[in-house]
């Protein structure tokens, strides 16, 4: 009973020791001996010199360190390569370069009419797009519905003059919803660019900060541009606020109805 309690003793002590050392800043053991870091070291032998019979080595030629796979520039190609819509959903599913797809439910293409005259790039899908596999399906995109309607417009309208068509920046769900980064939005910018091509609108609209900044190439935020025409792959292009901000801001909301009536006025021919 005595050798265990002094073996305990002897335990807590060791413990409160080395707890005392780690406080003061002790980061690593020393050796059984002590080691004189002063002292310099032993100057290596001198190598003999080659006798002339002997052949001179020959260096052998460094491995060379493997190529590194440009994303952007396999987007470019594989973008390039699609024929059609169908071909450019299944290039962007079998993408390997973004590691957003392996906690993602479903790749988030497209939704509306593929002949509209409008088109709509909003910036990545949330919880619910990411569950349906469409895009603004969750709060953001029924207020997105009532925006467009309020003009007689819409994703499932059969006219494709009042119809619209609808994609993202990002085909995955960012975790947490949080914004696409910088390499993202270059490694998927060439499929939304041939996505545009493809479909063919009159006139895009980019909808939110992070979608105009990558396709329009600027660092302006999104509250200084809107409203501004400009110009994307040959055909005018409309910024816009956000619904999601929209919700955050509804101040903001006067700002979206007067685009949407200027939208309406280019469609008309006013504009």
């Amino acid at each position: 009973m005595n050798a265990w309690a002094n073996w305990e003793n002897d335990f807590e002590i060791a413990c409160a020791a080395l707890a005392w050392q780690v406080e003061l800043g002790v980061d690593e053991a020393i050796c059984d001996a002590p080691v004189n870091r002063f002292e310099l070291p032993a100057a290596a032998p001198e190598r003999p010199a080659p006798s002339a019979a002997a052949p001179a080595a020959t260096p052998t030629a460094a491995t060379p360190a493997p190529a590194q796979t440009d994303p952007v520039a396999v987007a470019e190609a594989a973008a390039r390569a699609a024929p059609d819509l169908a071909a450019l959903q299944e290039a962007l599913a079998a993408f390997p370069h973004c590691d957003l797809r392996l906690g993602a439910r479903n790749l988030v293409f497209c939704d509306g009419q593929q002949n509209a005259r409008v088109m709509i790039v909003g910036e990545a899908p949330g919880r619910e797009e990411d569950r349906q596999g469409k895009p603004f399906v969750g709060e953001a995109g029924q207020l997105l519905d009532r925006m467009f309607d309020a003009i007689s417009m819409g994703r499932a309208h059969p006219d494709p003059s009042r119809a619209l068509y609808i994609t993202n920046i990002l085909p995955w769900r960012p975790p947490q919803n949080r914004d696409p980064s910088l390499e993202e939005r270059a490694m998927f910018r060439p499929f939304v660019l041939r996505h545009i091509e493809l479909a063919a609108p009159d006139i895009v609209v980019l909808m939110g900060r992070i979608s105009a900044m990558t396709l329009l190439d600027t660092a302006e935020g999104i509250t200084r541009i809107r409203g501004q025409w400009r110009e994307l792959a040959g055909r005018p292009a409309l910024p816009m606020l956000h619904p999601a901000y929209l919700l955050r801001n509804p101040a903001a909301k006067r700002e979206a109805w007067a685009d949407l009536l200027a939208l309406q006025a280019r469609l008309r021919g006013d504009g």
